[in-house]
């Protein structure tokens, strides 16, 4: 009975390790196998641009105000009372070259010109009867006189201060004829008056503002342009009389009435001085006729802020890359022949708004990347979509 215990004791625990074990390896050997996938690399796709290089014109933006050609206060140059005004002399009328504006009360100046007439007229009297006398005073000093008469005895004193009060006459008659024709002011230059300081039955003073006008026959606008911005340009600096046609033409755009317009102009000039504050350049472009009514252009006013677009040098044998081709550094990513990346140093002329314009890096050919492409490391197998 103690032996069947004794082996009851050795057996159970044995027969418990072998059940463990055998479940063990039913599990692991009748476990369902998985099959092995394989990784499939994915390929990046790619948009490029094919670039050819080109000759383009790379034109100078820049923006002003326009200014009339000609701005002046219209001034009384002698005193006196207004009796009449051109019904254009308000804010905003047109006059023509040489009309009449304004006119003073002329009657105290038609005074003073006959006042002057009688004194000449004296002075005259004057002179011819001086004249006599020396004609006298020589004859009898030469039937009567021993030797050589003085310049007194022949009345030459005389006869030179009647002669200089003549003259004196003259020109005061002379002055009186002036400030009379000055009653009557009359424009300069066509053009248009901007601001009116008199009226009708108004003393004015002389030297008094009677208005502001300014010249129509043609605009000017002062535009900034930088250092950098003068190498895209063809400016005859060192002529300082050059040929007008050698100044670059610029348009001029604004928007009015909803819609954006154009004036057609030139660069005239460039000011004597640089900017000592920003260190710009300024050149002065000119829009002739204004105010000609020309289809849809409407008037280029005084004040009008206006875009400028200079007509700028040609540059051949340059690429133009959209902006996002090009990264910070300087660098575009490229498709080489073999259908991988390529990433290249370029050295950009200029940097437009929505583009670049490279002048040295780029072949022509080459397949330039114009789509994102997150990792972008050197030798990357591509997928072009649109080659």
């Amino acid at each position: 009975m103690k032996q069947a215990h004794r082996a009851l004791k050795v057996i159970l625990p044995l027969a418990v390790l072998l059940t463990t074990a055998v479940a063990s390896w039913a599990v692991f050997a009748l476990r369902p196998k998985t099959e092995s996938q394989a990784t499939v690399a994915t390929i990046p796709e790619v948009s490029v641009m094919r670039v050819e290089p080109q000759t383009l014109r790379l034109n100078v933006v820049s923006q002003g105000v326009v200014t009339p050609r000609e701005e002046i206060d219209l001034v009384s140059e002698v005193a006196g009372k207004v009796v009449q005004m051109h019904p254009a002399l308000v804010a905003g009328g047109f006059f023509k070259a040489g009309e009449l504006l304004l006119t003073i009360d002329p009657r105290d100046y038609d005074y003073a010109i006959t006042a002057a007439q009688a004194r000449v007229a004296e002075a005259k009297r004057v002179l011819i009867a001086e004249q006599a006398q020396v004609e006298q005073a020589h004859s009898e000093w030469q039937a009567l006189g021993e030797g050589d008469a003085s310049e007194l005895a022949l009345h030459k004193p005389q006869l030179a201060e009647a002669h200089a009060k003549l003259l004196a006459a003259q020109a005061d008659l002379a002055k009186a004829q002036l400030n009379r024709s000055r009653c009557e002011l009359r424009a300069p230059f066509a053009g248009r008056i901007l601001t009116k300081q008199a009226g009708v039955g108004q003393f004015l003073a002389s030297g008094a503002v009677v208005a502001r006008i300014y010249a129509t026959d043609a605009a000017e606008v002062r535009l900034p342009i930088s250092s950098d911005q003068l190498a895209f340009l063809n400016l005859p600096f060192a002529l300082p009389h050059s040929d007008a046609s050698l100044w670059p033409k610029v348009t001029l755009t604004a928007e009015l009435g909803g819609s954006q317009r154009q004036w057609l102009g030139q660069i005239v000039r460039s000011e004597a001085a640089v900017s000592e504050d920003s260190g710009q350049w300024y050149l002065v472009a000119q829009v002739n006729q204004p105010f000609q009514a020309i289809a849809d252009r409407p008037p280029l006013v005084k004040g009008l802020f206006v875009h400028a677009e200079i007509e700028g040098a040609e540059r051949a044998g340059v690429y133009r890359l959209p902006r996002n081709a090009i990264s910070p550094t300087q660098t575009v990513k490229l498709v080489n022949i073999d259908q991988k990346l390529e990433i290249r140093s370029v050295e950009i002329v200029r940097s437009e708004t929505n583009a670049v314009v490279i002048q040295a890096g780029l072949n022509p050919g080459d397949r330039v990347i114009v789509s994102e492409l997150p990792i972008a490391i050197a030798g990357t197998t591509l997928k072009v979509l649109n080659d």
